[in-house]
């Protein structure tokens, strides 16, 4: 038709006939609705509308097809054997909903009910109707709920787990719209009850500084001791078998398996969503939580990779830049009794690491900044911004670096205190550890070795933010104890402040 379309269950009109002819079509293979049948989109709504029960919306048909949205943030609450009940009225009835207690956020389509054929009988329709509506699918939203967290520490407890542990607990907590406060005490049974005893939240938390072996273990006696009871030890989703169940009046606590520490989805998550939404979890719905509960290998720890530790953090700092915002070379500026790069080398060598320097812009006035036993790679690239001077100094890295820790050049105001102890926090290869202050991430930042390559294939004037997002979970924060991890001498305003700076210290 001239280039012209009617789409399937186009409503045929006198203008839509006169156009074909005028296309050259004497025919057209139409469907003729029966006296008793309602049209497509007619069926679909009505029954969409049936189905949708509370916190559910259905919207307006297209093509047959009505999708159900999530009002709010929640779970999605149904029988299957009744969606079965639905489908079962006319094999052109087609609603298909997203598993039982699925976690939706709002606007997310939780069903779509579709209508296979052009018109559906009205004796189908209006009994399928009366499935839907007798047995909606529903929506429990999450409720803002008071979560405290305790954390068990034992001997040399690792301070890194720990701040993980409440970086990660939180992010799950807040984004149930939940606030969490978080306390510390000792690995012992007494010093745990008396903290369980003194909670008053609607939801306990206990992250164990060891996994929970058996009923007598510290965690059960400890609420035990407090006066409360343990519902249930273990569960069948892995990962998260070892997570505990119990209560203190009308608390629920959550003793916490050693998998929610990470932010990927485990058995942990399953029970936290349940009584966001407001729905009682006993032994038995544990019990219950076998089928869908081994989570598929891409969404659970890797178990079988060997994650190989730190022994050997190097230093690189990155001097290729060439300054154009300050009007001359900032790195062999005067600072101190020496430069600005100077101070960047003495900071890496302070906290006992070995450096590389990266060169690049005015290669020889940089090495004369830099004391005469300094190791030095040359960007050849460093016109192409940061990621050429970064994948300079990862390639030249000695291979028996397990991690780096890659400094700006002109930032000489970072103590080497800080230094010391990011390089301290690394334990594995993968690990990536970055300083903040009140709340903000800085630099320097250090890298695991199995983040080089990702690091040296970056183009442009970038940074490892990008593969800094991509491994959040390796990610490990360390606590600055100035704003320097801020401050780089990009200007001269800014390079007299970093003087003013080291003159008050």
């Amino acid at each position: 038709m001239q280039g012209a379309r009617l789409a399937k269950g186009t409503r045929l009109t006198r203008d839509d006939l006169r156009a074909a002819r005028a296309a050259g079509h004497e025919e057209l293979m139409v469907a003729g609705p029966d006296a008793d049948d309602i049209l497509e989109d007619d069926a679909a709504l009505r029954l969409g509308r049936a189905a949708a029960g509370e916190g559910l919306i259905a919207q307006p048909p297209v093509h047959g097809r009505v999708d159900l949205h999530a009002g709010s943030a929640g779970l999605l609450r149904y029988e299957p054997a009744r969606v079965d009940a639905v489908n079962a009225h006319d094999e052109a009835i087609g609603l298909a909903a997203l598993p039982p207690l699925a976690p939706l956020r709002a606007g997310d389509i939780a069903a779509t009910l579709k209508i296979v054929t052009f018109a559906l009988p009205s004796r189908a329709l209006k009994a399928a109707e009366r499935d839907a509506a007798a047995h909606p699918l529903t929506l429990a939203p999450f409720r803002p709920l008071a979560v405290h967290l305790i954390q068990t520490e034992a001997g040399a407890a690792s301070a890194k787990m720990m701040a993980k542990t409440s970086r990660v607990t939180r992010a799950r907590v807040e984004a149930l719209g939940g606030v969490l406060t978080e306390s510390r005490t000792a690995h012992d049974v007494d010093a745990l009850a008396a903290s369980i005893a003194g909670t008053r939240a609607d939801l306990l938390l206990v992250a164990g500084a060891s996994a929970t072996a058996d009923r007598r273990d510290t965690v059960p006696a400890a609420i035990s001791f407090a006066g409360g009871e343990t519902l249930r030890l273990g569960m069948p989703v892995d990962p998260g078998n070892l997570l505990l169940l119990g209560r203190r009046g009308n608390m629920p606590i959550i003793g916490m398996p050693g998998c929610a520490r990470s932010p990927k989805r485990n058995g942990f998550d399953f029970v936290l969503e349940r009584l966001f939404a407001g729905i009682g979890v006993e032994s038995s719905d544990l019990a219950r939580m076998g089928p869908g509960g081994y989570l598929h290998e891409a969404d659970r720890p890797d178990r079988a990779a060997a994650r190989p530790e730190v022994n050997i953090v190097g230093a690189i700092v990155l001097a290729a830049g060439r300054s154009s915002r300050m009007g001359a070379n900032k790195l062999c500026a005067d600072f101190g009794d020496g430069t600005v790069l100077g101070a960047s080398v003495a900071a890496a060598r302070g906290a006992g690491l070995p450096v590389l320097v990266v060169t690049g812009h005015q290669a020889g006035e940089v090495r004369a900044a830099l004391p005469a036993d300094a190791a030095t790679v040359h960007a050849s690239g460093y016109a192409g911004g940061l990621s050429a001077s970064l994948a300079a100094g990862l390639g030249a890295a000695p291979a028996d670096w397990d991690a780096a820790l890659v400094l700006l050049g002109d930032m000489p105001l970072v103590e080497p205190d800080l230094l010391a102890r990011m390089a301290g926090t690394a334990v594995h290869a993968d690990d990536i550890v970055v300083p903040v202050h009140h709340g903000r991430r800085g630099n320097p930042v250090l890298w695991g070795r199995q983040h080089f390559a990702a690091l040296q294939r970056l183009e442009g004037d970038v940074g490892g933010k990008a593969v800094m997002a991509a491994h959040e979970e390796q990610l490990i924060e360390v606590e600055a104890p100035t704003d320097a991890i801020f401050m780089d001498v990009d200007t001269p305003q800014a390079l007299a402040r970093a003087r003013e700076r080291l003159r008050l210290r």
